[in-house]
């Protein structure tokens, strides 16, 4: 596991990521020798009488918390040394810049972590000690405890971000310190959190804070790169979800969140720091599908990086019962950067179902557009034949799947024969039986649109929509008639449309290559010798040109990024071509 951090030191790490973030957020002060961040605007706060919502704690868990400062949440936060409670100093500092003078006063929320309770606890000490007007909420919302052994409570999470918007939202609204303590407490006896990571942390300067194997995942850990509860193998997200929240809510173990049917939830989904957005949605897909299999109605649903463990490759999931009023602070407006919150069109209020989520659009094409033969036509033999030949492409290239991705790696992602292959399945599942054909295999043009829809429905990327424009484009010349110059005028057509839309040119080491090598040699011989001679001079050209193409600069294509100097192997999508071409020359023949 690496340690490596993009920063320019251990020392000033905390110091310099306020210092940046402050300076990118205009409406953010920070106040001078201390690591507090406080609105611009907090003497409108104080003049107004408004109650000033303060929070704090280690640093490392960005955006929090000085993400959440911002109009209808946070007035100040306080930040310490990564994982480390802030000194009372500096606490107490931020207290008398959002309380000296404010009538309404000033609520603290702590997550319950023995430094953070001790620490903000002496300073609100000191404060009430000063005559400001102070009280401090502990939130404790944890779920991984499955033994009823003392320790030191259920650790506060990513439920703490859900206190501040309800807080920050009642103290906008103008209720009293008093008012806000009661709702904040009853809130947070509503709430859990689970995590789960595929990998630790590192604090900046340190290596990693626990060893997972490659097939490993931890359950119930908390935000500081300690170990959770209960290791096992890595599940899908599917499987993961379950786990997280069957422990969640599993009545046998001591912290667990009491869930029942119809229950009204808000559910956030929050990236502990290293997971991709791509695998973040599909959790947030799995928990909400989860829940409502379970009778619970999920009201709204969050989800993003909004309490982080550094660069940890997790998420947690925490649930908020919710009544009409929780609901109302939740989507009240806020100017904090970091909050993210969904999207509620004009007259939306409700978050819809999985299964509700779908509209329907019209296809202008319906399916007795597809089913009726256009252009010219092919005797039964040569439709069989036609047959064959798809069937054998596909089959090649599925064959070449692992010779394509390895020929893909040292200019691309490694992907090449698996879109192909992807492709070529999808292909073999539409051709169907050899006598009741999937495809209308005996009108070329016809065949040629529905081949590009599945390549441009199945293989996605570049190489689904340069395979849809070649035969789409072919598919044209083929309606006038099917004889060997109609052949090459749908070759032509097709290379066509990929000069002109795909932005290569002869020589620019590409699938185009050998299509323009194979295009030139069968228009100049078809007319000499018989089609099928023609054709197999055109595929044996074509193979030596997709050969070549190891010579060739790259200046099209992910390869165009990469140094010559690292390629020396064929173009993938060039040796593809010429796989096709001659497992169609084979059934030809």
């Amino acid at each position: 596991m690496s340690g490596k951090k993009l920063i320019n030191s251990t020392d000033e790490c905390v110091d310099e990521t306020i210092s940046g973030f402050v300076s990118i957020n205009p409406g953010l002060r920070q106040l001078d020798g201390h690591r507090v961040v406080v609105r611009a605007d907090v003497q409108e706060v104080i003049q107004a009488g408004q109650v000033a919502i303060l929070c704090g704690g280690g640093s490392g868990h960005e955006p929090a918390h000085a993400g959440y400062i911002g109009e209808g949440m946070l007035s100040a936060a306080v930040a310490g040394a990564v994982f480390t409670s802030p000194p009372p100093a500096s606490i107490l500092a931020a207290i008398r810049a959002v309380g000296l003078q404010n009538t309404g006063g000033v609520l603290v929320v702590v997550k319950n972590y023995t430094g953070d309770r001790l620490n903000f606890g002496i300073a609100v000490e000191r404060a009430k000690a000063e005559g400001i007007k102070t009280d401090m909420v502990v939130v404790g919302e944890d779920c991984a405890l499955s033994s009823a052994d003392k320790t030191a409570g259920r650790r506060g999470l990513c439920g703490t971000v859900l206190v501040h918007k309800i807080a920050g939202a009642l103290a906008q609204r103008g209720c009293s310190l008093e008012e806000i303590v009661k709702v904040v407490k009853n809130a947070t006896t509503k709430m859990g959190t689970i995590g789960l990571c595929l990998s630790p942390c590192s604090v900046p300067g340190a290596g990693p804070t626990f060893q997972l194997a490659a097939n490993e995942m931890e359950l119930g850990l908390g935000i500081h790169g300690e170990a959770g509860v209960k290791r096992m193998e890595l599940q899908s997200a599917k499987e993961a979800v379950k786990t997280m929240l069957d422990h969640m809510t599993n009545p046998s173990t001591a912290t667990h969140f009491q869930l029942n049917k119809d229950d009204s939830v808000a559910l956030m989904v929050n990236n502990l720091g290293g997971t991709s957005v791509l695998e973040l949605n599909i959790v947030a897909l799995e928990a909400v599908k989860y829940l409502e299999r379970q009778g619970v109605k999920v009201d709204r649903a969050y989800c993003g990086c909004f309490m982080t463990s550094l660069e940890m490759a997790g998420v947690s999931l925490t649930l908020l019962k919710l009544d009409v009023d929780l609901k109302t602070c939740l989507d009240a407006p806020t100017t904090a950067p970091a909050w993210q919150h969904p999207l509620l069109t004009a007259g939306v209020t409700d978050r819809k179902t999985p299964d509700a989520m779908m509209v329907q659009v019209s296809d202008q094409q319906t399916s007795s557009d597809i089913d009726t033969p256009k252009g010219a036509t092919l005797p039964p033999a040569e439709a069989d034949r036609m047959y064959s030949i798809l069937k054998n492409i596909a089959e090649s290239l599925v064959s070449a799947e692992d010779q394509l991705n390895s020929l893909d790696r040292q200019s691309g992602d490694a992907d090449c024969g698996s879109t192909m292959a992807r492709g070529a399945k999808a292909l073999l599942e539409g051709l169907g039986g050899r006598e009741e054909p999937g495809l209308p295999v005996s009108c070329p043009s016809l065949c040629a649109t529905a081949l590009a829809s599945i390549a441009e429905n199945t293989m996605g990327g570049s190489s689904g929509a340069l395979y849809s424009l070649l035969l789409t484009a072919a598919a044209v010349p083929l309606q006038a008639g099917v004889q060997s110059a109609d052949w090459v005028k749908a070759l032509r057509a097709g290379i066509d449309a990929l000069k002109r839309y795909g932005g290569a040119e002869p020589g620019d080491r590409t699938m185009l290559d050998p299509l323009l090598t194979a295009s030139a040699v069968f228009s100049q011989q078809v007319t000499q010798t018989t089609a099928i001679k023609a054709f197999s001079m055109a595929v044996e050209a074509a193979e030596k040109t997709a050969e070549h193409t190891a010579n060739m600069k790259a200046q099209a294509g992910r390869a165009s990024y990469v140094s010559a100097d690292l390629i020396n192997q064929p173009d993938p999508g060039a040796i593809a071509v010429a796989t096709w071409m001659k497992a169609a020359l084979e059934k030809l023949q």
